[in-house]
């Protein structure tokens, strides 16, 4: 197995503040309602998705991400767009500027449940319903899905 990315960035950089890639998926049941994690690191709910190893697209990325935290298999169908969080922290210093790549998925196999640590709760919530989240971009992703608006590059948006 690969050493893990970011713990080898962070051994070199220490606590500095660095920029990373990360990945989001919007999964919806029937009923239109998104899927959320609720996050075991600050009880804050979010997308399934995740940081990027330096061996993966950023597409293999987000399907093991999500495999990862919810134990479905995914297709991914569409691009929504990169969007930026100028801001996240994780550890007490641990802060980044973190561009999501973010995706519509669709379930072709697996049954919900937590399958690691970053986790505490897996959940459906209609839009007018959603929780506190955890990042900007995680807010800033589900408007642009449940708008349809769709980013071709950043500022422009297109109906998909």
């Amino acid at each position: 197995m690969e050493e893990n990315y970011i713990k080898k960035l962070r051994s070199l950089v220490g606590d500095e503040y660095i920029m990373l890639n990360a990945t989001a998926v919007i999964i919806v049941n029937e009923q239109k309602e998104v899927l959320l994690q609720k996050r075991s690191d600050n009880g804050l709910w979010g997308l399934p998705g995740g940081l990027l190893e330096l061996n993966e697209t950023i597409a293999d990325a987000a399907i093991r991400e999500v495999k990862e935290e919810t134990n479905l298999d995914i297709k991914l169908v569409k691009f929504i767009g990169c969007f930026t969080n100028p801001f996240m922290r994780w550890r007490k210093k641990d802060f980044a500027k973190v561009f999501s790549f973010a995706f519509t998925g669709k379930v072709i196999d697996g049954e919900l449940k937590i399958n690691d640590s970053e986790s505490t709760e897996l959940k459906y919530f209609r839009l007018e319903e959603l929780p506190k989240l955890h990042s900007i971009d995680n807010i800033q992703i589900i408007e642009a899905y449940y708008n349809n608006k769709f980013q071709m590059i950043e500022g422009e948006n297109y109906d998909g």
